[in-house]
Parts: C-alpha cells; sequence; structure tokens
C-alpha cells in the first residue's frame, strides 16, 4: 500500500494531502499530495547520500504529521527499518530502546531536540517530557523540518537524486519497523513489523472505511489513481493516513484542543473519524456533533461511550480492538455491543484473516498477515499472545475477560476486572474501573474478615459524566453491584481516573495508588463488614 501511496500522491499533485484546523475550526492545507511526494523524495535522496542501505535501521522522534509521513515514505522506498521513539518514555527507558535498536541514524524535529536539550526543565514542567541528549547517545542525529538553536545539523534536502533507488526490490520478509511496547530498562520489550505484515494491517483497515461515492468496499485500495470525490477523513495515525490517502481522501489531524476538536468536526463533516476514547470524551464534553462512522480503539470503548457518540449525531460508532502487535483484530458496532448481556467486554467477531484461539490459561491467542514478526532479539512466533483473557462466544466473537496481569486476589478467589467492568457503565458513568488494594493491615494482622496473607479489596472507582450527581450514579449502580455476586467491589469511589501514555489509556497502577490513598485518609474509611459511607465520594460494600 505504501508502494501505491507514492504513485498515487503524484497522480494529482494539486489536491490536498493533510489538514489542519484553526481555532475557529476553519481547514487548512498542511500539504499537498504534491509536496508530500516532493518532501518525501528529499528525505530519499538525503538519507541515501548519507551512505543509509537496505536493513539499516532510523530512530525517528518526528510528530505525526506531514514530515513524519514522508520521512515513513523515505525509509520505506530504501528499504531502512525505523525505530519509532517516544519522548514521553523519560531518559532512562528511551535510552534502552535506543541501545537495543542501534540506529545508524536518529532523525528528529526541533521539538523533540528542545525537551532533550535547551527547553528540558520547561518540558519536564509542563508536559512531563524529558529526553536525554540525543547527541549523546552514540548515533548522529539530524534535523527534520525547521532547527530551532541547539538542534543538530538538518538533512540535506538539496542532495542529488541521481541513482537513489525508485523503490525496494526485496521481499516482504524485510523488517520494515519497530515499535516499543513496554519493559524495563534492563530488557526493552521491541515489536518488529516486516514489509509485509505492515502492509496487511493497512489493507484490514482500508476495508473498514465506508466507500466513497461511486467506490465499493472490494475496490478499496486498489485504485491506481485517487477517487475524485473522496471525502475527507480525521485521524492522526499512520494507520488512519495511508489508506485514506491511498484512496484519494485528504486527512485531517485532530486538533488538540477539546472545543477547536468540536468546531474541527462541525466544519469538516469527515465521513470517517478516527478518534481515541480519551479524545472522544473530551470531544462529546464540548458539544462535538458526529456524522459518518466513527471509530475508535487504543484504549478501551464502552458500549455507554459509543452510544453517546450515536447520540451525538454518527451514523455508526465502531470500537476497535488491536494491539501494536496485530492491528487491527476485531471490532464491533455500537449497536452489537450495547445488544450483548453476557459477561465480559464483547469486542467482535476476528477481521478478515485473524485467527483467534486461547492456551490452556484461558489468554487470547491472535494470527494472521498483520502480525508483527517477533519481538526484538527473539525467535519468530506466529501467535500473538495478547496478555488478555478472552473467550470465543456461540458466533465466534471474542469476549475479552480482563488482562492476566490484572487479576485481583481477595479471600482466594481469583476475580478478572474485565470480566465486570462493562456492567459498571451505565448511563452517566464515563469512566470505570475495578482494582485491587492491599488489604488494610494493622499490627501484622489482617482486618478483613475472612481474609489471607497476601490479601486485596476490590475497589470500584467510578468517574461520573459531567453534570452527572453521585447519589443518583450511586442509585443506577445498586443492580450491577449487586449482580457481580461473590465479585462485588469491597469499596465504590467516585474520582477522575488517571490517564497514561500517548493514547491515554485508564492507568491501573496509578488509579489502584489513588484508592489506596482516598479509602484510607478519610474518617470511617477502615474496613469493616457492610456497607457504610465514607468521605472524599466513597461508599464501602455494595450499594
Amino acid at each position: 500500500m505504501l508502494d501505491r501511496l507514492d504513485h498515487a500522491l503524484r497522480a494529482r499533485p494539486e489536491r490536498p494531502a493533510v489538514l489542519t484546523a484553526t481555532r475557529t475550526g476553519a481547514t487548512r492545507t498542511a500539504a499537498t499530495r504534491g509536496e508530500l511526494a516532493e518532501l518525501a523524495d528529499a528525505f530519499a535522496a538525503a538519507l541515501y547520500a548519507r551512505g543509509l542501505r537496505a536493513g539499516d535501521t532510523v530512530g525517528v522522534a518526528v510528530r505525526p504529521g506531514p514530515r513524519a509521513l514522508a520521512v515513513l515514505l523515505a525509509l520505506w522506498r530504501l528499504g531502512l527499518r525505523g525505530a519509532v521513539l517516544d519522548p514521553g518514555a523519560g531518559p532512562d527507558v528511551l535510552r534502552a530502546r535506543l541501545t537495543a535498536a542501534r540506529p545508524a541514524l536518529v532523525l528528529a524535529d526541533a521539538a523533540a531536540q528542545a525537551v532533550a536539550g535547551w527547553a528540558r526543565p520547561l518540558a519536564r514542567r509542563a508536559a512531563g517530557l524529558e529526553l536525554p541528549e540525543l547527541a549523546g547517545l552514540g548515533a548522529p542525529v539530524a534535523t527534520v523540518g525547521r532547527r530551532l538553536p541547539g538542534c543538530a545539523p538538518g538533512l540535506d534536502r538539496h542532495a542529488g537524486r541521481l541513482g537513489v533507488p525508485s523503490r525496494f526490490t526485496g521481499d516482504g520478509d524485510a523488517d520494515a519497523v519497530i515499535v516499543f511496547t513496554s519493559g524495563t530498562t534492563a530488557r526493552p520489550r521491541a515489536v518488529v513489523h516486516t514489509r509485509a505484515s505492515l502492509a496487511a494491517g493497512m489493507e484490514t483497515v482500508s476495508a473498514l472505511f465506508s466507500p466513497s461515492p461511486g467506490e465499493t468496499s472490494a475496490s478499496f485500495g486498489e485504485a491506481s489513481a485517487p477517487a475524485a470525490g473522496a471525502g475527507p477523513v480525521l485521524g492522526g495515525t499512520f494507520f488512519v493516513l495511508v489508506p485514506s490517502l491511498v484512496r484519494g481522501a485528504p486527512v485531517a489531524l485532530p486538533a488538540r484542543s477539546p472545543r477547536v476538536l468540536a468546531r474541527q468536526l462541525a466544519r469538516l463533516a469527515p465521513r470517517d473519524t478516527y478518534l481515541t476514547p480519551p479524545q472522544l470524551r473530551d470531544a462529546l464534553r464540548a458539544g462535538a456533533r458526529f456524522r459518518g462512522r466513527v471509530w475508535t480503539g487504543s484504549a478501551p470503548a464502552s458500549a455507554e461511550l459509543l452510544g453517546r457518540v450515536r447520540e451525538s449525531g454518527a451514523d455508526e460508532a465502531w470500537g476497535v480492538y488491536a494491539l501494536t502487535e496485530l492491528f487491527p483484530a476485531a471490532a464491533v458496532e455500537s449497536r452489537e455491543k450495547a445488544a450483548y448481556e453476557g459477561p465480559g467486554d464483547l469486542v467482535g467477531a476476528p477481521l478478515p484473516g485473524v485467527r483467534a484461539g486461547s492456551d490452556a490459561d484461558g489468554q487470547l491467542l491472535l494470527a494472521g498477515p498483520g502480525a508483527r514478526h517477533r519481538y526484538l532479539g527473539e525467535d519468530p512466533d506466529p501467535w500473538v499472545r495478547t496478555g488478555d483473557r478472552a473467550r470465543l462466544d456461540g458466533a465466534g466473537r471474542i469476549v475479552l475477560e480482563g488482562r492476566a496481569k490484572d487479576m485481583v486476589l481477595r479471600r482466594a478467589e481469583n476475580i478478572y476486572p474485565g470480566l465486570y467492568e462493562p456492567s459498571l457503565h451505565v448511563p452517566g458513568v464515563e469512566l470505570a474501573l475495578l482494582v485491587g488494594i492491599p488489604a488494610d493491615t494493622r499490627d501484622g494482622r489482617d482486618r478483613v474478615a475472612g481474609a489471607v496473607c497476601g490479601d486485596e479489596r476490590l475497589v470500584a472507582v467510578v468517574q461520573p459524566c459531567h453534570g452527572t450527581s453521585e447519589p443518583a450514579l450511586r442509585s443506577a449502580l445498586t443492580g450491577p453491584l449487586r449482580r457481580m455476586g461473590t465479585a462485588a467491589p469491597d469499596a465504590l469511589l467516585f474520582a477522575r481516573i488517571p490517564l497514561s501514555g500517548r493514547s491515554r489509556k485508564p492507568d491501573r497502577a496509578a488509579t489502584a495508588a489513588l484508592a489506596a490513598h482516598r479509602l484510607s485518609s478519610g474518617p470511617g474509611s477502615r474496613p469493616g463488614p457492610g456497607p457504610g459511607p465514607v468521605r472524599n465520594g466513597a461508599q464501602r460494600g455494595a450499594p
């Protein structure tokens, strides 16, 4: 698909490719298709002039946008392997990841270098970002885009293009990208996708989007030239940018401000929208209206959230189950998700080409052409071990039962939060988690009746929607909490749930720490049998 994109960009060079929004939400063209193609040509020539050849690794610390996409196209054309670097990972983790990837060159925009240099104190205070000095990591650094004081020299945008390969002539088994997901500084965990698996994932995403006038679903990605009437798509990931541009649709990068995003949606009226659940919640609070199809992923999306998106004008609202190791794996529309009444979180049927199974412990296993080839430094494995407990229902749909590592042990019972959290998302609940906190101990004796050594208390932490009263929500949760049976939580806490990472997923560890602090800090919060009111918005026992 990236080869087709390179061709498609040159077919109608005058048309807009990447759009942004002004403060009023008005659309501004950040790059035309021709400008994007020219930028990719310049980057490819500059990298080739520096002696980089197929199989070499290039670190990439460039914010999403036209330059980042042009870098991806240049790496793809030359057969280079890109290692995606996240400035928010912290200096020790980033240093370990770069040591593992061993890039021959690091490409960084001015913002990433400023965070690592003169603006480090400001970035640390304002956004919690901290990078090590890029120049001291053992690989040369080149600036992509406008330089600021203290930045490394820029790539030579005027490098000669004679002899630069027009396309990579190797096969699909060659490495394309390294994406770090987790791991300690001693052993970073890195996902390696080949050219074939990256392309397969993009093809699957392309098939999800609704067709333009005159297109059919079967034609997605097959046109040699962009469709003349392709409507705009709103989303900021490569998996949205590439398939949309291949079909001729301009892609608008979502505004960071929820209010501006709401205005952007009103003015742009995209036919397809991809936003993370936190972005959707922020946009809904800002009064956003949607149209067409709305897709969300990267973090859990409840039936309640998808229903609110449809109530706000969307024709369809879809939750996408995806992993860095296999994107995307399954999808479910809001009405199907809302109709599901069983335990667990329905995430939909496996998408075409995706195979699902489970191991002896009930962990979900996935395989397919879009699956990662291996983890860096490990042998290839066709099955992706998701870390999610799951089962397939009678219709072959994937139902998640919770992360294996999130299991809570209470009175010798294993409780998997994912089985019960969907039932907490009643109207008026924006987010809800079940977390385990250490059982209260004093003088070495556990104070929870029937508890054993190492026992935990189960706490339901609920974040109300704006304007929803806690008493009304407590009443609405009475039934769902009672239906949890022996898994009913020991306490209910109303609080804003912490988020973390680039996709702003709910942070379970931080939520557990918050719950432990809140439940131990106020009068009346000591554990004991039976429900009773607690200060700080908490109530003990099932309401």
